[in-house]
């Protein structure tokens, strides 16, 4: 059975690089808790808003690549970060910048039976904002 970290590694590459939302059933428990976009989201909810997240990042940045740099890994939990890097061919805030996006990731996951039942992301947005222009659109 996968670790931690591998489960996080394969969520990130199968899923958000590929924009492949049907990983998440595979990746995700039913009862996913997820902290990344709005408390409390749980279950389904959680499970179609990570869907939604994969479908939107692979829009915005179809080359996108993600790189772990550093990771812990304590029992059934993950801590990572890392660089997501790709070209903002995609609508954001405005039409296509077409510029090199390069930003930090923070992830925490937890993973039981080869399944994320808890995540907290910190992708660095303000970074995004600003590298893709939309800042400057303000």
């Amino acid at each position: 059975m996968e670790g931690p970290r591998e489960v996080l590694e394969r969520i990130l590459h199968e899923g958000f690089a590929t924009g492949n939302d049907a990983i998440v059933d595979e990746l995700c428990a039913p009862d996913l808790v997820e902290h990344q976009f709005r408390p409390g989201q749980s279950g389904g909810e959680a499970r179609e808003q990570v869907k939604a997240a994969i479908r939107q990042v692979h829009e915005l940045m179809p080359d996108i690549k993600y790189t772990l740099e550093e990771s812990v890994v304590v029992g059934d939990v993950v801590w990572a970060r890392g660089r997501a890097r790709g070209t903002a061919t995609g609508a954001f805030f405005g039409p296509p910048s077409n510029a090199p996006i390069d930003i930090a990731l923070f992830e925490m996951a937890r993973v039981v039976n080869g399944q994320i039942v808890e995540h907290w992301g910190c992708p660095d947005r303000f970074a995004l904002l600003e590298q893709t222009g939309a800042l400057a659109r303000l």
